[in-house]
């Protein structure tokens, strides 16, 4: 989905396929044509926007076969579909079992992630429609804090500095600009956009290396997003893209009605790191089975706790608890209700669908549609009432 921004400006609107996971071209030729399009027409427009996942696998197959690639660029024609950024944060595996940390590997500091993300880009840059000049792929933070010690800390350093040289090389060969954001998440050597302007301004590369901003992370560490952007602009760190997701907040959670509601989230797939600020200090638990299982240990019991749990934006979960949807709604404000946006590229990115308790998941493909068409006519809204005007 486009829209054109009071400036004049084309600000694109997708949502992240990482939410119908799938390891092979195969797979995300299924994916185009049994969740995509559907999406698609339920919004009724003739072109919609998606934020493709390209798992190991795909990519590879994709950069080693110009046919192949050639083969989706006619898919996403054929079916209405357009990409102009692309998830490169799960690297394999995405849809397994259980996820957990495993999603936080290769890290930076493996030479394997700036193969991959390169390809990405790559492959980016042949994808992106005709008209759009500018492309997008969102990455992970550096690595999980426990695996980042000084050595690995200063190939993850280099390997950026590699990163944009080599996306200098694709504009120079192809005349598209494509950028990577490092997706700051709890847990991660990056958790903050303020952990993000260090290794960030090390790469001094602004124009080629900025920042993914998740509205559930930014959430779930309890950051406003007005000083987080103001710190952003201070540095010069851009916001190269957005995605828009809630996370799952608790008011009370020292009460056993709203531990209980807590734990029906609480599950075995995902990494759902949980927070809680007290006396200005972030306090952290690995996973919500964790602070719940803490007997008051593991986190502060008289203050909110928020889980990166990405909650449906248009049904915030019942009553005890909610989400972050203000937040969400605060920083798009800022991103793209100024004279000029911040960023162009927005993803709606809840990928927990399935990971939801058992009484709110889809059952079955046309609910799922249903669901995440909710979802963009919700971002779309926000975007109208901020003054930007919705394209065919």
């Amino acid at each position: 989905m486009r829209f054109r921004h009071p400036d004049g400006s084309t600000v694109h609107l997708a949502y992240c396929t990482n939410v119908h996971p799938a390891e092979t071209l195969d797979g995300v030729l299924a994916q185009l044509r049994d969740h995509c399009e559907p999406v698609r027409k339920r919004l009724g427009r003739d072109r919609l926007g998606i934020g493709l996942w390209l798992a190991r696998d795909a990519a590879r197959a994709l950069i080693t076969d110009p046919t192949a690639l050639r083969g989706l660029r006619t898919e996403l024609d054929r079916r209405g579909l357009e990409v102009v950024t692309l998830n490169g944060f799960p690297y394999e595996g995405f849809g397994a079992a259980e996820v957990k940390y495993r999603v936080y590997k290769p890290d930076w500091a493996d030479e394997e992630r700036l193969t991959h993300t390169v390809d990405l880009a790559r492959l980016l840059g042949a994808l992106l429609p005709a008209d759009a000049t500018e492309g997008t792929v969102s990455t992970l933070p550096l690595a999980w804090r426990t695996a980042h010690d000084p050595q690995r800390a200063e190939r993850a350093r280099a390997a950026l500095r590699t990163l944009a040289e080599r996306l200098d090389t694709i504009e120079e060969l192809t005349g598209r600009s494509i950028r990577v954001g490092l997706e700051p998440e709890p847990g991660c050597t990056v958790e903050t956009t303020g952990d993000a302007i260090g290794p960030l301004t090390d790469v001094a590369r602004a124009d080629r290396i900025g920042l993914c901003l998740d509205t559930c992370h930014l959430a779930t560490s309890f950051e406003q997003p007005d000083a987080a952007l103001d710190a952003l602009a201070t540095a010069r760190v851009p916001v190269v893209k957005a995605q828009l997701s809630a996370a799952l907040h608790a008011e009370h959670p020292h009460l056993p009605e709203v531990r209980a509601a807590l734990a029906a989230f609480d599950e075995p797939r995902f990494l759902h790191q949980t927070r809680a600020r007290a006396d200005g200090t972030l306090h952290g638990v690995d996973d919500l089975g964790e602070a719940l299982s803490a007997d008051g240990q593991g986190l502060p019991q008289g203050v909110p706790w928020r889980a990166h749990f990405h909650v449906p934006l248009h049904a915030a979960p019942a009553a005890p608890l909610t989400s972050t949807l203000d937040v969400l709604k605060d920083t798009l404000t800022r991103l793209v209700g100024g004279t000029h946006p911040l960023t162009r590229h927005l993803e709606v990115e809840t990928y927990t669908w399935q990971a939801l308790p058992p009484a709110l998941r889809p059952r079955g493909r046309p609910q799922l549609a249903d669901g995440i068409a909710a979802e963009l006519a919700l971002a779309r809204d926000l975007l109208t009432d901020l003054g930007l005007k919705e394209l065919p």
